[in-house]
């Protein structure tokens, strides 16, 4: 049996236990979960999911360019990390929208499209990865414009998905993502 872990983050639910800091946080046992995205026809987030899989999948056929990407969170050897950091979640997502106009050039959002970036710009392994990390291979991500509701809608599936996992902060705290066909 795993031991729980209490944790109070301000940026999770009942990080103040509604005024009463006795009941402040919640518990969570510590386990790597997995993200679950659908591909499927009709899935709100089926665009970010394919790009995803992709990325899982043929990682050469993905932008940018690198012969031995491999990306991350598809194992418990090399989990996800989420990053609370709104300065490196804007790194992360100006890095991926650089390579979506390298690409696709400046355009590339019109029509009603969004870069989508994988891994997450809210994690440490992010497109932005290698300017914190001097271990971290450079372009060991990809983007692709993807319709702008679906990747609104992985978002906020991801955000959901923290919120109900308490997933914190942190390299002590992995998920991995599965895509369902």
């Amino acid at each position: 049996m795993l031991a729980p872990r209490w944790d109070s983050a301000s940026y999770l639910a009942n990080s103040t236990g509604g005024g009463n800091p006795a009941k402040k946080g919640a518990a969570t046992f510590s386990y790597i979960t997995t993200l679950t995205l659908s591909a499927k026809q009709g899935a709100e987030e089926q665009a970010e999911a394919a790009h995803i899989r992709q990325a899982f999948l043929v990682p050469q056929d993905t932008k940018p360019y690198m012969s031995a990407k491999k990306v991350p969170g598809q194992t418990v050897e090399e989990p996800l990390h989420r990053t609370v950091s709104s300065d490196r979640n804007d790194k992360n997502r100006s890095e991926a929208v650089k390579q979506c106009k390298r690409y696709w050039g400046p355009n590339y959002a019109s029509g009603g499209k969004e870069c989508d970036e994988y891994p997450f710009a809210s994690t440490y392994e992010g497109a932005a990865q290698p300017q914190y990390d001097p271990d971290a291979k450079k372009f060991n991500f990809s983007v692709k414009p993807i319709p702008r509701d679906d990747n609104q809608a992985g978002g906020l599936i991801l955000k959901s998905f923290y919120a109900k996992n308490r997933i914190i902060d942190g390299l002590e705290d992995g998920f991995t993502v599965s895509i369902v066909a």
